[in-house]
Parts: structure tokens; sequence; C-alpha cells
């Protein structure tokens, strides 16, 4: 018998963001901007993705939002309550450090590319004898949520996107 203190509960919070599964977010994002045309990710657009996917109520509206409607129509549905838009800005800048560790995570699992001379992120594409793992059902939705942002970034242009979301790079 030990004396050892019980391991202590892992907040929400660090449940949900933690390198590994934005890493895995990252990748699915990286599919998704690559399905239009085949063209890899530029690379600050994935620095938008995190503060997206990993705050609940917006992580609802681009769930909520169909893939053919696009950005646009997201943002204008996350701008009927202007500080919603606006606070993506300052989930990205917290947000920054996680994306950072997540994409050397993401590299280093073979799961994207990320080619220094372009800044960008290519995803590789998923092989038969790789398995997507069993994801607990509050976090089984940011898969597809990253993919369909992914998608709706590769039919505009970083400033596009920036404008459109309110960041600033």
């Amino acid at each position: 018998m030990t004396d050892r203190a019980p391991a202590p509960r892992l907040s929400e919070a660090a449940l949900v963001q933690n390198e590994a599964l934005a890493a895995y977010a990252i990748w699915r994002f990286g599919l998704g901007f690559q399905e239009r045309d085949g063209q890899a990710a530029p690379l600050p657009l994935a620095f938008l993705l995190l503060p997206l996917v990993l705050h609940a109520p917006t992580l609802a509206t681009v769930l909520s939002t169909q893939k053919a409607s696009g950005l646009y129509l997201f943002a204008g549905k996350l701008g009927e309550h202007r500080e919603d838009l606006l606070a993506v800005h300052g989930r990205a800048l917290a947000l920054r450090q996680l994306t950072l560790e997540s994409l050397i995570v993401a590299e280093q699992s073979r799961l994207v590319r990320i080619e220094p001379s372009t800044a960008t992120i290519r995803a590789f594409s998923p092989h038969n004898e790789l398995v997507a793992p069993t994801l607990p059902e509050r976090i089984r939705r940011i898969s597809p949520a990253s993919e369909k942002i992914g998608y709706w970034f590769s039919g505009l242009s970083d400033q596009q996107v920036a404008h459109t979301l309110k960041i600033g790079f």
C-alpha cells in the first residue's frame, strides 16, 4: 500500500485544450483545406482553427452552418452578437502557444508536413492502416468542424479570412 495522493482530476479545459487533440484538429483542418483544390493551407490560418473549435458556442455555430454556406454566412451568424465575433481575435492570441505546440505534435506524428519555405502545412491523407481514434462525445464534433473550417478557408485569401473574422495577423 502506498501513501501517494490520488492524481488530480483534469479540468474540462485541460481535457479539451491539449496538444494531441489540437494536432488531430489541425490535421482534419488541413484535409478540409486540401479538399477543394489540393493546395496546402497557409500556416497563419492554422492559428485561427483552435479559437473556433475549442469554444463551445462557436463550435456549435460552425456545426449549425452548412458546408456549402461558407465562411461569410458563419461569420454573419457569429456576428449577430458582435462581441462573439470580436472575441475570436482574443482567443487566437490566447491559444497561440497551444497552436504552435500542436503543429509540432502534428508534424512529429506525421499527420502534417510544415513547409518552411512556403509557410504552408500539408495534411497527409489517411491510410487504411491509420484508424481515427474514438473520441468522447463531448469532443467528437471537433473533427467535422475542423474539416469544414478548412474547406471554408480554402476558398478565400488569407486577407479575406482575416477581414471576415475581424482578425489581425
